[in-house]
């Protein structure tokens, strides 16, 4: 009777295309081994991996584990430490092999938990076609009195949305990806606070939300989705896939998301091949450029009775040829090679910026409380997008329920 590993992965057509692909490649290998590979949405995955004791109790080998989870996964002890499996078979080229975006946030007191698979930063997609337009250049100008170019700033950033929103041809100047799921609303937030010089938590690690800074950022964010001269509408039903699907339908000028949607622009049948191209995220003037490091990876559940197996699948995952391979499902390759790849670039030109947009990549807060406090982001958002209630009294009050809910990063 074959070994058979139970994969809990996020459920995403190009995820679960391009992990089919790599499951088949491995059996062709390893026909002794089987691989149950089950998709749960968001919420789900995580309540299978954690709040059910999924990884811990043995009912999944492996899990799909994105960066936010990882201080949980651990400090519940639900993932296995990768130490021992690596030193008796190491991985080629790592870690000087990825970039240091992607290496630091796994290591946690100097162990291994879990191993990248698809990463994303966050970057700004617009169509380059719409942008490099002379027509529209010539009219740009003459309304805004500078250069139609991707945007340094969100003042830019503002007018360009207002100047590309034309639902007489079904054509918006931008989208967010608003839908309050715990993940997009909290990076959304994030970007526009760091972008404006503000921070999550002060020096002592204490979650901070009260701050002029994050007020600015969520006037910002708000009204820019409230607006219909300016977004996509419905932005607060959508979430970061379903938001990346009408950029791809060609509707949006331009839009702040991962670097994936950006790749899957141009694949093959896609109406936007070609015609899109990436850049930093547009900040206050005078703050440096940021980026979000957020991506998925994959760890051992440490109730597993298969890990030596459930390893040598993932030690498999890690070679330059899988890696590359994933690219043509849309997924995100995350070593250097591949994002150097001359036959990738090729295929997704976007592939040429990546490295320089992972440079300034930030990482969330690392705590066990990191949920917790998505969870009062979603609340901030829902009341930012249903009600007229000031930005200002929003963030008061919600810094009152981070004290009454005792939320800290220490």
């Amino acid at each position: 009777m074959p070994e058979t590993l139970r994969v809990a992965v996020r459920k995403f057509t190009d995820f679960e295309d391009a992990l089919a692909e790599q499951i088949a490649l491995y059996r062709d290998l390893h026909p002794d081994v089987s691989l149950e590979a089950v998709p749960l949405d968001l919420h789900d995955l995580h309540a299978e991996l954690f709040k059910y004791d999924g990884l811990s109790s043995g009912k999944w080998d492996i899990g799909y584990i994105v960066t936010d989870w990882l201080t949980e996964a651990i400090q519940n002890r639900t993932v296995e430490d990768l130490a021992p499996y690596l030193r008796d078979k190491p991985i080629p080229e790592w870690p000087h092999g990825w970039a240091r975006s992607i290496v630091e946030p796994l290591y946690f007191e100097g162990k291994l938990y879990t191993l990248p698979w698809h990463d994303g930063p966050e970057c700004l997609i617009y169509r380059r076609d719409l942008f490099e337009d002379g027509m529209e250049q010539e009219a740009f100008r003459a309304q805004y009195g500078y250069i139609l170019a991707p945007p340094v700033t969100w003042l830019q950033f503002a007018d360009i949305a207002r100047f590309f929103t034309r639902p007489e041809k079904n054509l918006y100047g931008t989208m967010f990806a608003a839908f309050p799921d715990g993940h997009n609303t909290l990076y959304d937030f994030a970007l526009q606070l760091w972008s404006r010089g503000g921070e999550l938590e002060d020096s002592q690690g204490n979650a901070l939300l009260d701050t002029p800074e994050a007020i600015a950022a969520l006037d910002f964010y708000r009204d820019t989705i409230r607006d219909a001269s300016m977004c996509y509408p419905g932005a607060e039903e959508l979430d970061s896939t379903r938001s990346g699907d009408a950029f791809l339908s060609g509707a949006v000028a331009m839009m702040v998301n991962w670097f994936g949607f950006a790749a899957r622009c141009d694949r093959p049948g896609s109406a936007l091949n070609g015609r899109v191209a990436i850049a930093p995220i547009p900040t206050l003037e005078g703050v440096p450029a940021v980026s979000l490091s957020v991506f998925w990876t994959l760890g051992i559940g440490s109730g597993s009775k298969h890990k030596q197996t459930a390893f040598d699948f993932l030690h498999f995952l890690m070679q330059p040829g899988l890696d590359k391979g994933i690219v043509k499902h849309g997924t995100v390759g995350v070593r250097l090679s591949t994002w150097r790849d001359p036959e990738v670039r090729k295929q997704a030109p976007a592939y040429m910026k990546i490295e320089e947009i992972s440079l300034g990549a930030r990482r969330l807060p690392r705590s066990r409380n990191l949920p917790a406090f998505a969870a009062l982001v979603n609340e901030i958002m829902t009341l930012a997008l249903t009600t007229n209630e000031s930005s200002a009294k929003i963030l008061k009050t919600a810094q009152q329920q981070i004290a009454a809910r005792k939320i800290t990063f220490q």
